[in-house]
């Protein structure tokens, strides 16, 4: 199957961006996902922002998105940054809503037990446009049945 199916999604930087650094991208032609890079503020790039282990920061991209309505962009860790160092998204999948339009900074954690250093231009996230169906909440008497049932957390079995 192809992944030609494209929507725009408008970018605009934010005051102080470094406009050098590279927009979202793909890396790959099956990749679901656009590496999002870290633009630091100017009196971060020299040194980057160092996550001692078991901290986090709000990292910016020096970017503002219009996500069309319909449409949420999701941001994801990078398995790579994962693996090897223990930083993730605690929030993850983050959502940008369609009608934000503020910066779009990405909540990093270091989950490693190291320190580990975010860079200016480092590929810290992924973003994943996907769409939105919103439901009709509705109250009801009862629920239907299923095999499942009240079963809870690990209750339909497998490996724990």
């Amino acid at each position: 199957m192809s992944m030609d199916k494209r929507i725009g999604l408008k970018l605009s930087w934010t005051d102080g961006a470094d406009r050098a650094l590279p927009l979202p991208a793909y890396q790959t032609a099956g990749a679901a996902g656009a590496d999002l890079v870290a633009n630091l503020d100017p009196g971060d790039r020299a040194t980057g922002i160092v996550l001692a282990p078991g901290t986090r920061a709000l990292v910016p991209t020096g970017l503002r998105v219009a996500v069309p309505d319909g449409y949420e962009l999701q941001l994801r860790p990078r398995s790579g940054l994962a693996l090897k160092h223990g930083i993730t998204l605690p929030n993850s999948p983050g959502t940008i809503d369609s009608d934000y339009r503020g910066p779009l900074g990405v909540i990093v954690l270091n989950a490693g037990q190291d320190s580990f250093t975010v860079t200016h231009g480092m590929r810290i996230a992924q973003a994943v446009l996907a769409p939105v169906v919103r439901a009709d909440f509705e109250m009801v008497d009862d629920l239907d049945d299923t095999a499942r049932g009240a079963g809870g957390f690990g209750s339909t079995g497998g490996l724990a």
